[in-house]
Order: structure tokens, then sequence, then C-alpha cells
């Protein structure tokens, strides 16, 4: 079951100009949801502390309180897939923290190892644990790979080095500078919105800036694979998200600062200028 994202430039009127009223909107449709298939048919929620599908889509302010508070209505879980937003990507080990929600579950993967060697893990209250500390309750699944000795130890020497280089409180530091660095792009006319957090931001790309009208499929046939193209050639790897209005995503190492934010703009000034003129 699907529910409407947290997109506050793609928000309907009049909630585009108020983001709070926006996230009470939002978080109400999935009370709805939840409603209209029965809550005891819905076993949990799983929300991205920052959606990556669409373009780095941050919660509005209030937005996991009243999340929360639905999910404790309704006795359902509430699992913070943390598989991108975890290990300082947003600024504190577990995003969730950064936001002030406690989730039942969090899922994580990726930044564990910081991509050295494939792990996943899941992280659960007492409460969900407690029915199998009685030693006999087993759950049965086939797990192949679980606990894999060099991914575990590889994990947990990337965590010391996060703790010991304290990336997070860097990452925390210095997003302002980030997200200021980007904002710069909005003299831009193909730049409609810069959102996200921490170390993870998209830029929406759309025809026409006062309208946020977006472009057709002939026009994003032709701008994005150009554009891709551009942005690696010139230096800088990231990534167009097209699930949606078209998003430049982008995730700097956590060990970045002004010089790298100010290359990454000038990078990203450079292509877009030359490939809005081609439109």
């Amino acid at each position: 079951v699907k529910v409407p994202n947290t997109n506050v430039c793609r928000a309907p009127e009049p909630l585009d100009t108020d983001a709070k009223a926006f996230g009470r909107w939002a978080a109400d449709r999935i009370g709805e949801a939840i409603e209209f298939e029965g809550p005891d048919t819905v076993a949990a929620v799983f929300l991205e502390p920052v959606q990556n599908a669409g373009g780095s889509i941050p919660p509005p302010p209030g937005y996991f309180d009243r999340v929360r508070q639905i999910c404790d209505d309704h006795d359902v879980l509430l699992v913070s897939d943390e598989v991108i937003c975890a290990f300082g990507r947003i600024g504190s080990m577990f995003a969730c923290e950064d936001f002030g929600y406690l989730p039942d579950m969090i899922t994580c993967a990726k930044g564990l190892t910081s991509g050295y060697s494939p792990i996943g893990a899941m992280i659960a209250t007492e409460r969900l644990f407690e029915p199998f500390n009685d030693g006999t309750t087993v759950f049965p699944h086939g797990y192949t790979f679980g606990g894999h000795p060099v991914s575990a130890a590889v994990a947990l020497a990337n965590l010391d080095i996060f703790e010991r280089e304290r990336l997070g409180a860097r990452v925390k530091q210095n997003a302002p500078a980030f997200r200021a660095a980007l904002e710069r792009l909005y003299d831009l006319p193909i730049v409609g919105d810069v959102r996200g957090e921490g170390y993870f931001y998209s830029i929406e790309l759309v025809k026409d800036q006062a309208t946020k009208q977006t472009f057709t499929a002939e026009e994003r046939h032709r701008l994005l694979p150009a554009v891709s193209r551009a942005l690696f050639d010139a230096g800088l790897y990231c990534r167009i998200d097209e699930r949606g209005d078209p998003a430049i995503q982008l995730a700097p190492p956590l060990i970045s600062g002004q010089a790298e934010f100010d290359e990454i703009e000038s990078i990203l000034r450079g292509v877009l200028t030359a490939s809005g003129s081609r439109l």
C-alpha cells in the first residue's frame, strides 16, 4: 500500500505554502490507508527519514511525530528504513535521531561498512525481541551469509573510524554550508527545487521555474542522458533520479568540506547552464 510522499515542492494548494500543515496532511493519509486496509492486516509502516526515490525528500516539521502517533493508535510497527540515511549521511548515527522519532525497527546497510564489504542489519526494540527471549521460540529464515565474520569485522572497524574521526559531527557542522552552496543555483531557470538534509541533497530540474512545470517525455529523453554524461565527464559522480520529476541526487563523501561544496556547485552550474540553453 502506497501513500503520498512529503515533497513540499509538489504539495497541492494551499498546503504548498505551509510545510507543517502539509506534513500533517501526508501523515494522515497513512492513517487513512491503515483504516481502509484494516489495522489487523497491517504489520508495519516503512518510511525513509529522507526519501530516496523522487530525490532526497525530507520530512516536513511534525511529520514523524504524527506518524508515530498513528502507528501507536493502530498498534502498527514503525520501521525506519535507513539503508541510505544511517551512519552519518544525515548527521547522527541513525537519521531517526536527527528527526526526533523512535521507530520500532531500523533497517540499515551500505554505510555500515562504507561500502567496502556487503552487509545489512536489522535493529529492533526490546518489545519485538521479547517473544524470542525464552530460548525456545525461533524465527526460521534462510540467512545464508548471515553474520559473515569478514563483513562484521569491516563494520566494526568502520564504526571505530566514524567515532574516532567524529564524522557525524562534521556532517552536522558543514551541512548548512552544503545547502548554501547548492541554493546558489536557484538563479538558473532550470533549477526548480533544492532539497535534502545533511549530506544527502537533490536538485529538481524543471522546464519553468515560476510554475514548476516539468519536462515532456521527449524533452526528458533529450535532456537527462546528456546532463548525466556531462556531469560525469566534468568529474561529478552522481545520478539523476527519474522516479517522478527529474532530480540530480548528491551524496558527497562525509569528509567533504567547503572546497568540495564549491566544486560541486561550479560543475553543476556549468553543466546546467549549457543544458538549459539547449532546450
